[in-house]
């Protein structure tokens, strides 16, 4: 599961704005997917342990 996770955040992150047609040319939306994959990883840590 964590392997399908991580090939659909690499491809979102890579091809998001191909295929869902955002326009962010500061970087704002995949900062925003970058922290939501970062605090899921921590959050998922912290419910296991």
């Amino acid at each position: 599961m964590a392997g399908l996770a991580m090939v659909m955040f690499i491809a979102l992150f890579a091809f998001g704005d191909q295929y869902f047609g955002w326009d962010d040319p500061g970087g704002h939306i995949q900062l925003a997917l970058f922290a939501t994959f970062v605090f899921g990883i921590v959050c998922g840590y912290r419910a296991k342990g």
